[in-house]
């Protein structure tokens, strides 16, 4: 396991990271061992009946995890991650999907913005330069997405790389609002 920001005070920031993880065996520990630890108070997983191996590879890892009886969707997974992370006493909750779509050493500069009082929610994105699809989002999923999300742009008048994203940074105060 390896170790977390150890100076905790009422002043500094908690960022607890969250991984809704469904059978994410093959590419949990990669996602894991890539965070930037220096920036991360504790990492919690929460699996929602993975058929293989997640959680005891998280375990091993020394991960908080908490498991889901029977699956609960994407929806019920992220709603137990931002649960957990606020009992942990997280000021930033970070979310970082296990299955490495997102960039995990991004995590300082998602983090960033809120850190610096600009913004209470910042975005990441997994479309830009293809790396979703280069790190193995099936092709079918990488043009709906690409489609889903021109298509939002321009019902909405905005400017996103991607509509849905999974990679998020996002203050206390609005986490399960």
């Amino acid at each position: 396991m390896k170790s977390f920001n150890p100076q905790l005070s009422p002043t500094k920031e908690r960022v607890i990271v969250v991984m809704p993880a469904y059978n994410a065996a093959k590419t949990l520990k990669l996602t894991y061992n890539d965070l930037p630890h220096h920036s991360v108070d504790g990492v919690i997983l929460v699996d929602d009946g993975s058929r293989d191996k997640t959680v005891g590879i998280a375990q091993e890892l020394g991960l908080k995890v908490f498991v889901h009886r029977r699956n609960l969707g994407y929806g019920g997974n992220q709603k137990t991650c931002y649960l957990e992370a606020l009992k942990d006493g997280a000021s930033i909750v970070v979310m970082v999907h296990p299955d490495y779509q997102y960039d995990p050493t991004l995590l300082p500069e998602i983090i960033r913005p809120i850190k610096e009082r600009r913004c209470d929610i910042v975005f990441g994105s997994r479309m830009k330069g293809l790396s979703a699809y280069k790190q193995g989002m099936p092709w079918w999923k990488y043009m709906a997405n690409v489609t889903l999300t021109w298509l939002e742009n321009k019902v909405f008048g905005l400017q996103l790389s991607e509509f849905h994203t999974g990679y998020r940074a996002i203050v206390k105060k609005h986490s399960l609002a």
